[in-house]
């Protein structure tokens, strides 16, 4: 069934408007139940050689101080398998009684001894008992079936293992390595990932063994969202029983990048109530991801809530694919441009030109000329405290509708109207007005804004519910075919940094992932009393932020992307230290999506739609590729990131440091 037939039965989430948790079984693992009225519980992985047992149980202990609830630890052979008993024996003789999951890939013989002696198996159905070598093959429906009965026949021992031995299992699918026999039939698709994982699933409920939990994990965002919602709808249409879901957005990357990215991904699920148990996996040492998976989660105690919002009726808005909602264009929003960052700098009094670095626009007084970055503000809202100097071309100004009256120059500014002002207001900018409206102003605004050529909404609410109430507010819009172009602007209470960047990349980017925006703002509200450099590192945060969320929504490329794995017993170098010298040399290449995996098993597969490819292939030697072909093999470590550069030049895509700063 096609995504468009789909529509016809949405059922992916209890409801697009009131929040509640997806009912699942419950699944126990150990302590710990996953599933049910339970909370989502936070999960990680460990990064040291599980043969290195005293490594392992500290790295596990440190784990769980920081508040992992589960810890996978991968077991890559029978003598890895074998050693989680040593690794479980030491941590139950600290007083350490969280439960342990093996992580298996190629392995079966491994998952079948590791069954015996951790509380739950991770089985990779792309990997296990199947073929990854990305051949096209043409089946016929009895050789498919045939290949169906040799999995059966492979996968049956650890099923039965499990059964015995009270052992749960995640079947993890991953976008980038599906089989060659998925991938002949399906595509490089959700449906293919939904299907992989439904092959699996399907031997288990034959054998009446239901302690299963299932993810979708992908490192592009919006295939991510897709096969998650698209999983549940085909549970539910296939009668198979609701099991929890394991959320997770595979090599997201490291630092504000890796947070944004997951938050994307992750955060668009459990707004509508999806995900049972999450891992954030960044590159990082793994105690950091989950006081990240927390703040994730805990934002939704108590989200039930929220005030109401009106229910949709009709959605038009297709879930299990991207389509770009219908826009007109004004000026340099909507149509076919890609969408616009706004960052407000209202609180901020008398800016300075060499304050405006903060927006990624540089001022050289000795030159008296302007440079920008990749991260340079399209517009700059300044509020009632108009800029003083002139700005630099590529950055316009958008001042309150009482002050753009005012000014000397009124072609070049653009006023922001409230509701009560558009409707009143007897001048115009000739070509680009602004016009705040919240969600529930909507339908109030529709008779003064039909048939305008002349309006961008910058659209915001003050629902708990934050993003499911902008999403009522589109579907509003569209059911009145309205196509004026739509900024998303969220707001937030002085907090942390690692909030400010998971909210704004849930609330933004689950938009954006369904197609939904032109734009980005994030407030500036909370901060209007605070010290001046404060306001001024809340700005560069809220400006980064949104050029990040519109990359991790994968709706404009505004920088490199790296798509790193986080690392664990397989890795073949140190991952964090060669990311960094990575994006050092090549952090300027804007738009080019470049791998880096520590092993084989993250290799070409898990690096799904990188450009180019740096992944471990023995001790001190790396393979590079280009996209999924390889380039050269076995390249010394100290060479390698000059053999991926000489590669990447080559192919055209190189250009020197700074080239692209010129304004």
């Amino acid at each position: 069934m096609q995504a468009k037939e789909l529509l016809e039965k949405i059922k992916y989430c209890d409801s697009l408007t009131s929040y509640s948790r997806r009912k699942t079984i419950p699944v126990r693992v150990g302590d710990v139940i996953i599933g049910g009225d339970n909370p989502i519980v936070v999960q990680s992985m460990t990064t040291v050689d599980t043969m290195d047992t005293q490594g392992s149980v500290e790295q596990c202990i440190r784990m769980i101080e920081s508040g992992c609830q589960l810890i996978r630890i991968t077991a890559p052979s029978i003598k890895e398998a074998e050693n989680l008993q040593n690794i479980r024996n030491e941590l139950r003789k600290r007083g350490y009684n969280t439960p342990l999951v093996a992580d298996i890939h190629f392995t079966p013989n491994a998952a079948e001894v590791a069954a015996r002696i951790v509380e739950k198996v991770r089985i990779n159905p792309g990997n296990y008992a199947d073929k990854k070598k990305f051949e096209i093959i043409e089946y016929t429906d009895q050789s498919y079936q045939e290949e169906l009965e040799r999995i059966r026949e492979r996968f049956l021992p650890l099923v039965k293992i499990c059964k015995e031995h009270g052992t749960a299992m995640r079947i993890g699918t991953n976008h980038g390595s599906l089989s060659d026999r998925i991938m002949s039939r399906y595509g490089d698709t959700p449906l293919g990932m939904v299907e992989s994982a439904l092959e699996f699933l399907r031997i288990c409920e034959d054998e009446n063994f239901h302690d299963i939990v299932i993810s979708m994990k992908s490192s592009n965002t919006q295939v991510m969202v897709q096969a998650y919602r698209l999983l549940v709808q085909k549970l539910d249409e296939g009668g198979f029983k609701p099991y929890p879901l394991h959320l997770g957005v595979t090599e997201a990357g490291d630092g504000e990048d890796g947070r944004i990215k997951s938050a994307v991904g992750i955060g668009t699920l459990l707004e509508d109530g999806l995900g049972d148990t999450v891992r954030v996996s960044l590159t990082e040492d793994p105690e950091f991801e989950s006081p990240v998976a927390k703040t994730l989660v805990d934002r939704y105690l108590g989200r039930e809530n929220h005030a109401p919002i009106p229910a949709i009726t009709h959605y038009p808005i297709t879930p299990f694919e991207h389509n770009k909602r219908d826009s007109i264009e004004v000026f340099n929003f909507g149509g076919t441009n890609v969408p616009r960052v706004i960052t407000d700098i209202s609180a901020v009094a008398h800016i300075t030109e060499k304050e405006m670095k903060n927006l990624g626009h540089f001022y050289l007084p000795e030159l008296d000329k302007w440079k920008m970055n990749d991260q340079g503000a399209d517009y700059v809202f300044s509020g009632d405290h108009p800029i003083p100097f002139m700005l630099p071309n590529g950055m316009k100004e958008i001042q309150y509708y009482n002050h753009w009256l005012a000014a000397e120059d009124r072609n070049n500014k653009f006023p922001a109207f409230t509701l009560s002002e558009f409707k009143l207001a007897e001048e115009f900018h000739y070509g680009l007005n602004f016009l705040f409206l919240s969600d529930v102003e909507v339908e109030e605004a529709l008779p003064f804004i039909e048939g305008r050529h002349d309006v961008v909404i910058i659209l915001h609410s003050d629902n708990a519910h934050n993003m499911a109430a902008l999403r009522r507010a589109f579907v509003q819009l569209m059911e009145n075919h309205s196509q004026i172009p739509v900024v998303v602007k969220v707001d937030y209470p002085a907090q942390t940094q690692d909030k400010t960047m998971l909210y704004a990349a849930t609330d933004v980017g689950g938009l954006l992932v369904d197609g939904l925006g032109e734009g980005i703002m994030i407030g500036l509200e909370a901060y209007r009393e605070a010290p001046r450099e404060v306001l001024l590192e809340q700005v560069k945060l809220h400006n980064s932020v949104s050029f990040g969320v519109l990359q991790a929504a994968r709706t404009r490329m505004s920088k490199t992307e790296y798509i790193s794995c986080p690392s664990c017993g397989r890795t073949l170098f140190d991952l964090q230290e060669t990311t960094a010298m990575i994006r050092k040399r090549t952090d300027h290449l804007k738009g080019v999506k470049i791998g880096i995996m520590g092993c084989i098993v993250n290799g070409p597969g898990e690096m799904a739609d990188a450009d180019y490819g740096y992944v471990g292939s023995g001790k001190g030697k790396i393979t590079l590729y280009k996209g999924k072909e390889v380039v050269k093999r076995s390249v010394a470590s100290e060479k390698a990131v000059d053999e991926l550069i000489e590669i990447i030049r080559k192919d055209g895509m190189w250009i020197e440091p700074g080239e692209r700063l010129e304004v």
